[in-house]
């Protein structure tokens, strides 16, 4: 994928209202067709996935405007279209439906929480909609979906496990309990991280699955064995801060190792009050929420364009904090699409399937700009995509990055070659 540089100040001008206006006025007139390219985000603007889904708009509206500023895809400009599919497999699938028949989309994109994505797959192949997914379930990789939904911005969890097992193991301990989201997403954690700790000597000697929609957490932890060293938590949704606090309230000033994935404080201010206790604790993050000392250009830039300062933040409000371990996904997959269209000379529906398979034949995706928070490698095979992993300790209030795992670190064995199914 060819790699594009552009420093902020351009990203920034790239996104004024004004310019963009003026700019679309002119850049897209001698285009062979100036009629846009439709991309339906399927966005979980209610629900349990609300706050991934304001924040994966807010990076979506900065990539499109960016894409569009330099020029579009293939000369045509691009065009979001969004539709609620209220965190809800069923509405998900009614989503793509409307994005397909009503608004006439080219592809549909997006999608985080995995009982949506398993929801909404099986419509998209039906309707041969080209459905790019920005989700970290193993459900793509594994093979139970189709050859029209793809996932080539984000990791899956069965990599990031595997990628964080052996610092959990040796700096740790090997006695984990496990508490995670009863739904798709959770099960990975949970299947994937007992297989992957087992592999490091270790073992998972307490399961603790929770509703997605509960809001209290107290009566769960006395399940924990006595003999647990680590906690390794993955919560979603609305109730995360309350998870955290009850937690840090039963277990008090005597506490095992705690290892979590960010999921559980994304959009929660790692200094709000009752979370001190964090300090000393260990999260997995995509992308690290703070700013490191080692920052890249890139990450700068991102930061720019989507609206987040150095904490992750909200430029506008201090304490509006993003989903920042994920969003990126959304910024990343839409250059993939982008690239995509450009070498397969899309030009519409009939054009899908060439889209797909000139997406299926990449494999090296270099940071850059289209790629700002890390490089990544894409399977075609599998319609994954590979990237580097984070571990940041809790310092001073501050997510501090201890250890980043390879991109090679996180590769498995093919469960599947969606480039042998038909379309």
């Amino acid at each position: 994928m060819p790699l594009t540089k552009i420093d902020r100040r351009s990203t920034l001008l790239g996104l004024g209202a004004s310019a963009g206006a003026l700019a679309m006025g002119t850049r897209f007139t001698h285009a062979q067709s100036a009629a846009p390219i439709k991309i339906g985000f399927q966005k979980h603007a209610t629900g349990i996935g609300a706050a991934y889904g304001r924040w994966y708009d807010a990076t979506t509206q900065a990539a499109a405007a960016r894409i569009n500023e330099m020029g579009g895809i293939n000369g045509r400009p691009l065009e979001i279209v969004i539709e609620d599919d209220g965190t809800d497999p069923k509405r998900g699938a009614e989503v793509l439906e409307k994005f397909a028949s009503q608004h006439e989309c080219d592809v549909a994109f997006g999608t985080l929480f995995s009982h949506v994505v398993i929801g909404s797959a099986p419509r998209a192949g039906e309707l041969k909609l080209p459905y790019f997914v920005v989700s970290e379930g193993h459900h793509v990789a594994s093979g139970m979906l189709n050859r029209y939904t793809l996932q080539p911005g984000i990791t899956d969890v069965k990599s990031q496990v595997q990628s964080m097992a052996p610092f959990v193991a040796n700096n740790l301990g090997k006695k984990v309990t496990m508490i995670y989201p009863d739904f798709a997403f959770g099960h990975d954690h949970r299947d994937y991280f007992s297989a992957a700790i087992a592999a490091q000597g270790g073992e998972v000697v307490a399961k603790i699955a929770i509703p997605p929609t509960e809001t209290s957490f107290t009566r769960y932890f006395p399940q924990i064995p006595r003999e647990t060293e680590v906690i390794y938590h993955v919560m979603v949704g609305p109730a995360v801060l309350t998870f955290v606090k009850e937690m840090g309230e039963f277990f008090g000033p005597s506490r095992p190792e705690i290892f979590g994935f960010i999921d559980s404080l994304e959009a929660v201010a790692i200094d709000s009050p009752g979370l001190e206790f964090l300090e000393g604790t260990y999260f997995w993050e995509g992308a690290p929420r703070h700013a490191q000392a080692n920052q890249t250009e890139y990450d700068a830039a991102f930061r720019a364009a989507v609206g987040v300062d150095d904490r992750g933040a909200s430029v506008d409000d201090p304490r509006d904090i993003s989903t920042y371990a994920h969003m990126f996904g959304c910024w990343d997959t839409l250059n993939v699409i982008k690239a995509g269209m450009e070498a397969s000379g899309y030009r519409g529906p009939g054009d899908r399937a060439a889209l797909i398979e000139a997406v299926e034949a990449m494999t090296d995706m270099p940071l850059g700009m289209d790629h700002p928070t890390g490089a990544k490698l894409f399977n075609g095979k599998t319609h994954q995509a590979f990237g580097e992993q984070h571990i940041s300790r809790v310092e001073d209030g501050n997510l501090v990055v201890v250890h980043t795992a390879s991109i090679e670190d996180g590769l498995y064995e093919d469960e599947v070659d969606y480039t042998t199914q038909s379309f």
